[in-house]
């Protein structure tokens, strides 16, 4: 590793910790020849994911896209950056998790969705109209319509007494 202000590669680590939920290590490290302190990151190289579009075409999985993407979702709603950092973390776990290295921007989506939900229901539509990829207002309105309903039904089976068995 050669030093940013030297260009030396003598140099040794002070300090090391994990980074992006144990994906990362992050290294502190002091040069001998300036005593200038830098910090690295080591990421594991693994295998590109591919996200097939809509359109049938395929492209690398862009991190930067999916939280731009949910950011927008987001925009003046009361949901913080970090959130949205977590929300892109969960996702990018989930996927690189599970077997093969192709997945559709369409689970990518519902994956996403299942997250905001709990944490803003006007990001949630917001997100899910992009993703949904509605064709006109009422199918909008049916899908805020089944939502209400799954919320008012969820919200009476919660406050509903169970009664005794016998």
């Amino acid at each position: 590793m050669r030093c940013p202000e030297c260009d030396s590669s003598e140099n040794r680590v002070v300090d090391t910790r994990t980074s992006r939920g144990g994906r990362a290590v992050r290294r502190r490290r002091e040069c001998a020849s300036c005593d200038a302190r830098f910090t690295t990151y080591e990421y594991v190289e693994e295998r590109p994911l591919q996200v097939l579009k809509r359109t049938g075409a395929s492209e690398e999985f862009d991190r930067t896209k999916l939280v731009r993407a949910i950011m927008l979702a987001c925009a003046k709603r009361p949901v913080s950056h970090s959130e949205v950092e977590r929300i892109a973390d969960e996702v990018e776990d989930q996927l690189s998790g599970q077997a093969g290295i192709e997945v559709s921007s369409q689970r990518i989506g519902e994956l996403v969705m299942e997250r905001l939900k709990p944490l803003d229901r006007v990001a949630y539509v917001r997100f899910a109209s992009v993703y949904r990829n509605f064709q006109d207002a009422d199918e909008f309105q049916e899908f805020v319509d089944e939502m209400n309903e799954r919320g008012r039904l969820e919200l009476q089976s919660k406050h509903q007494a169970e009664l005794p068995l016998g």
